[in-house]
């Protein structure tokens, strides 16, 4: 048996096909007619264009237009003049061959998003790498794999998948995908999740373990590969993989029902999404709302910043669809781990603790700041907005925000341009200077979203992306949760809604302490929300307030974790 990181939920039964690009020799070769090999480079750059829309086009009706969204950001990052000027002009300067001014012009922007540190941009780096192939492959003549008509029962086994090879896969036919790497939120594992493709990433040296035509069992929820697996181990698989589909099956009577605790405690149950287009999955999964609507995406891959009128168009979409429930628009997080090259940004040495979100935001009023909260007054008048501010960490900040957002309005009104006027303004807390003054900003804002990827990272010290010290980052830790309680009893005393968008909202060992606590609403991905409202509806928060003492009585994050783990077994 080997583990790997859980990418896509679910049972992989089969056989293993290894899945192996050949390798692409780049040479370095002098041209002499620079003109003759731009429009080489031209046309391989059309066809590649041509083919990614084509897979796009595919994936929008085999799966959904959100998905397809991944291959349409490639068709942008082919599209961006930035980048394929900066080719011929390597071309041009240096005499030198497509293939080579690809090369480095694309590995120059990988390892530019590679070193951010960010999940977002290490995804973008694995972006421009398939792009950069795409193109090269064009040039060289050499076919990818074919990956759409592998076998029935074939489990996906490889290096890495590039997004545009997993679009490629019929679902019909592959039962399990696993990689060597790859993260949770690589687009990969979006699409394998999209396409309910149980599959198991970051598994170390996977291909000195497993061979063409290996038996192979892989349980997704777990991260768990199990190479020619005992019949009788087989056999205990099938059962749970009968299970799994049969209790996912079960989750759709959630659709449609209230989220109350069995003690009468209504619950918000709402989704996390990164682009309008998300809104389709919400509704799907039957959400109660948006908790947290990130707007960084709207600016990214793009030459230039978004217009007001193009950031309103997207927000008016999102609150139209959603038919007057609660929509939490967080205004721009970027900053030094999240580098957009049109802004200007400086690289900060420490990007984690520099300037970013709400601190860019303040210093850059008038051509950032302003505009977008200008868009998302405008498009208050269409539905229920709420705006967040996020990374605040003291009362000045939020202050200032508040200021400017009546400055606008007032401008709104001598324009005659409606909006909501009683518009909620609140904070993510996500630093633990807000949630140490968590009773002053509970007097001054009207709502708290806990952010507990960032809470845990700032309370705990620790870089989440950083492998060497990742056995410190958990909600579950006693200091986290102790911030958490406290933040929720101080919303709770001002009377204020409180909620989360962190991943710890919808994990089923965080959920019943949360609820003790007294959270109003959970915000998670929207494919998450039935199993949720599964396990809140299941709970009483008074029953449930003995297990939090209990809980909360440990000192160590071994501890809590091992009594939640037996606790939620036996509830």
């Amino acid at each position: 048996m080997v583990k790997g990181t859980s990418a896509s939920a679910g049972i992989g039964i089969g056989k293993a096909v290894i899945v192996e690009e050949a390798e692409l020799i780049i040479k370095r070769e002098s041209v002499s007619d620079t003109e003759a090999e731009k429009n080489r480079f031209q046309a391989a750059l059309k066809q590649a264009v041509e083919d990614t829309e084509a897979m796009a086009k595919d994936l929008a009706k085999r799966v959904g237009e959100q998905e397809a969204e991944i291959l349409n950001g490639h068709v942008m990052l082919l599209s961006d003049p930035m980048l394929t000027g900066e080719i011929e002009s390597t071309i041009a300067g240096e005499s030198v061959n497509s293939e080579y001014a690809i090369e480095n012009v694309c590995n120059m922007y990988a390892d530019m998003f590679a070193s951010m540190g960010d999940e977002l941009m290490q995804q973008r780096a694995t972006d421009m790498r398939d792009i950069k192939t795409r193109m090269q492959r064009i040039l060289l003549g050499i076919s990818s794999v074919d990956i759409s008509s592998l076998p029935a029962g074939s489990i996906i086994v490889a290096k890495d998948l590039t997004p545009s090879m997993t679009a490629g896969i019929n679902p019909d036919n592959v039962t399990g995908i696993v990689t060597e790497l790859g993260g949770k939120t690589s687009h990969s594992a979006i699409l394998a999740r999209a396409l309910e493709i149980p599959a198991v990433v970051a598994v170390e040296k996977v291909l000195e373990h497993i061979k063409e035509d290996d038996e192979i069992v892989l349980d997704g929820s777990e991260g768990i590969v199990i190479v020619n697996p005992e019949a009788a181990v087989k056999e205990e698989y099938i059962v749970k993989r009968e299970a799994y589909l049969k209790e996912k099956k079960e989750l759709e009577q959630y659709i449609g029902k209230p989220t109350i605790t069995k003690d009468g405690v209504t619950i918000e149950l709402v989704a996390n999404i990164g682009k309008p287009e998300d809104v389709d999955k919400v509704i799907q999964y039957d959400g109660e709302g948006i908790g947290l609507f990130r707007t960084e995406f709207l600016f990214m891959d793009r030459t230039s910043m978004p217009t007001e009128e193009e950031q309103f168009e997207a927000y008016q979409k999102v609150a139209i669809a959603m038919k007057g429930k609660p929509v939490i628009i967080r205004t721009l997080d970027i900053g030094g781990d999240k580098e957009i090259p049109y802004m200007g940004l400086e690289k900060d040495e420490n990007p984690f603790l520099g300037y970013r979100a709400v601190r860019f935001c303040l210093d850059r009023k008038d051509d950032v700041y302003k505009p977008q909260l200008r868009a998302l007054l405008r498009a208050s008048a269409f539905g229920n907005i709420k705006i967040m501010v996020p990374m605040v960490t003291c009362l000045e900040e939020f202050r200032e925000v508040r200021q400017l957002l009546e400055e606008i309005k007032t401008e709104l009104d001598e324009k005659g341009i409606a909006y909501q006027k009683d518009i909620q303004v609140g904070i993510m807390v996500e630093t633990a200077a807000a949630s140490l003054m968590a009773d002053a900003f509970a007097k001054e804002v009207d709502f708290f979203s806990i952010g507990t990827n960032d809470l845990t990272q700032y309370t705990m010290s620790v870089d989440r992306g950083n492998d060497k010290v990742s056995y410190l980052y958990s909600p579950l830790n006693p200091a986290v949760l102790r911030s958490i309680r406290y933040v929720i009893e101080c919303g709770r005393k001002e009377g204020i809604m409180v909620g989360m968008c962190g991943e710890a909202a919808s994990d089923p060992m965080m959920i019943p302490l949360l609820l003790a606590f007294g959270l109003n609403e959970f915000s998670m991905s929207a494919s998450a929300i039935l199993n949720a409202r599964k396990l809140i509806t299941g709970y009483s928060s008074q029953e449930l307030q003995a297990v939090a003492d209990k809980a909360m009585s440990f000192v160590t994050v071994k501890e809590v974790e091992d009594y939640m783990k037996e606790f939620v077994s036996h509830s």
